[in-house]
């Protein structure tokens, strides 16, 4: 059974619901799930936030969050994961900002990192990856990858 299936299994069986909200992987998570027969019974909603605007108008980010930290930082991940658990009530949400390419990376921020929240409960973490620049289709395959892994964890 592949990992998108399972996740949609075990949720069923538990009566959890999952939301999701994505940057640089432009909705591929959800559609991950959504892939699924019978997901609609588990999945509230799936958000693409590619811009700061969409961060800040849809979730609810605060600028200064932006101002501060960057999009690409653990400070925006934890506030999009919180402000989408708040806005879905899911049990479980996750929220992904990072930098597929192939340009946009730094020194300080570089190419094929990601930072992937979770919140089950009111329990919220963030795991900082720095996935190899093999191409921005490399990078978010492997971000989606992380990301069932860590709600299949959270289940």
């Amino acid at each position: 059974m592949n990992l998108n299936k399972k996740i949609v299994s075990i949720l069923k069986k538990k009566k959890y619901k999952l939301a999701v909200a994505e940057s640089c992987t432009g909705g591929l998570l959800s559609a991950a799930i959504t892939s699924i027969s019978g997901s609609s019974k588990v999945f509230t909603m799936g958000l693409v936030t590619y811009s700061n605007k969409a961060k800040t108008s849809i979730l609810k980010i605060p600028k200064t969050v932006i101002q501060k930290h960057g999009a690409v930082s653990i400070q925006c991940c934890l506030s999009m994961v919180n402000n989408l658990s708040k806005i879905s009530k899911s049990k479980i949400c996750i929220s992904i900002t990072g930098i597929a390419g192939p340009k946009g990376g730094t020194k300080q921020k570089p190419v094929g990192l990601v930072f992937i929240g979770i919140k089950k409960g009111k329990k919220a973490i963030v795991s900082k990856n720095q996935f190899k620049n093999k191409g921005r289709n490399a990078i978010q395959k492997a971000t989606i990858k992380k990301a069932l892994n860590l709600i299949l964890k959270q289940l």
